[in-house]
């Protein structure tokens, strides 16, 4: 038995056993078409999904939230992990229905079925207490079709949502293969003491990576937070800087200024710790232009940060002890556009230590074969930086809960 607070796959003998395995495979997608640009999570499963060779393995996952325009079913979800997998998945239209129930009643030893997407059920995105979780007929369903429970979606693992958090409290569950290894590598970057310590920001999910700025601020285990992306954008302007109607648009359709009083409080307080960018990159006439801070307010779209900015930044990783990068500095889909993101992660993998978040972040990571240089490349963006900044995620909480409440030698596995 091993002395982690929560349970591996080597604690469990998930043979002959109905297996409920939360993944995550929330993908990038073609707007037009639907297909999936980026398979780089469902890859990070097949060892996990492999182990369970001997199990009836039902798969839950999402795909984007309620409006939004990638919020959409998974169908060619199952495809992709048919590819990925080299074996047959079975797709489920249905999560809770009678159509799902009977499917994964009549389960045989090897098959793999794919639920519809979770969150197309109100249950799972109804903010609610993980004993109301256990409470949902979503977890009371399922649960009563199934043996385990295993969590492997780290990337999902900073929601408290019932198909991470409920199902854990009502059966024996544990962590997958891909969940011990974040959890370890990450591990070894929150302990670290190294110095300098350089955290990089981008993105567009402002007020997330705000309270996690604040979390790491007040935990006092860096040197340095450098800012790219939408994030900058939006302390650029909490600043005072004007930096254009169409940005600052772009700005209130996030829904972010209601945070900017906060943001200017930590401008104010951590004057050399908080770098922000010289220059930025615009789209003007469908081309890049970058253009000096003092040259604001613009008429045209941010996109990037500049060249000026971006040999700044990699410098500073290039020579941190650890950094830890989250998030885009720019639309990096656009080539023009694409210089912020790539430079920057090419320095990380100069520093000593280096771990790289973030759904999209990983992608480009993967692309541009960084596999070997940096430390670590996460599956999740939110969740990594999250775990980073010191807090205890809702996932791997619900699995610690889980252990005291069913100890294995008492339970018949």
């Amino acid at each position: 038995m091993n002395s982690r607070p929560y349970y591996t796959l080597d604690d469990l003998n998930t043979d002959n056993k109905v297996v409920l395995l939360r993944i995550d495979i929330n993908s990038p997608l073609n707007p037009e078409t639907g297909e999936i640009l980026d398979d780089t999570r469902f890859k990070s499963h097949k060892k996990t999904i492999y182990a369970l060779d001997d199990s009836k393995v039902v798969l839950l996952a999402h795909q984007s939230r309620p409006a939004k325009k990638d919020f959409t079913t998974l169908k060619s979800h199952k495809n992709k992990l048919e590819e990925v997998l080299n074996r047959p998945i079975g797709y489920v239209e249905d999560i809770i229905g009678k159509y799902a129930r009977e499917k994964i009643k009549k389960m045989e030893n090897g098959d793999i079925i794919l639920l519809e997407n979770v969150r197309f059920l109100s249950e799972e995105v109804i903010d609610m207490s993980p004993e109301m979780m256990t409470q949902t007929i979503f977890v009371k369903t399922l649960s009563n079709l199934a043996d385990l429970y295993i969590n492997d979606a780290f990337a999902a693992s900073h929601r408290a949502q019932p198909s991470i958090v409920g199902f854990p409290l009502v059966m024996p569950s544990s962590a997958g293969l891909l969940m011990e290894k974040e959890i370890n590598e990450l591990s070894l970057a929150l302990n670290n003491n190294s110095s300098p310590a350089t955290f990089v920001f981008g993105g567009n999910k402002v007020s997330d990576t705000l309270k996690v700025i604040k979390n790491i601020l007040n935990g006092k285990k860096v040197d340095k937070i450098l800012l790219v992306g939408l994030v900058a954008n939006f302390f650029l302007f909490s600043k005072g800087i004007d930096i254009g109607e169409q940005n600052i648009e772009n700005l209130k359709r996030e829904g972010v200024l209601e945070y900017k009083d906060e943001a200017k409080k930590i401008l104010k307080e951590n004057p050399d710790k908080i770098i922000l960018p010289v220059d930025l990159a615009v789209k003007k006439d469908g081309k890049r232009e970058d253009i000096d801070i003092v040259s604001l307010p613009t008429k045209y779209p941010i996109c990037d940060i500049g060249i000026e900015t971006f040999v700044k930044f990699s410098k500073l990783i290039k020579e941190s002890e650890i950094v830890i990068i989250n998030g885009p500095a720019g639309i990096f889909e656009e080539k023009e556009f694409s210089y912020g993101t790539y430079e920057i992660l090419r320095a990380a993998g100069e520093a000593k230590h280096s771990i790289i978040g973030g759904g999209h972040t990983a992608s480009v990571a993967h692309m541009l074969n960084l596999e070997k240089k940096v430390s670590h490349i996460s599956t999740g963006g939110g969740a990594s930086i999250e775990f980073l900044s010191g807090e205890k995620l809702p996932g791997i909480e619900a699995l610690e809960k889980s252990k005291t409440r069913f100890k294995i030698p008492d339970i018949e596995l």
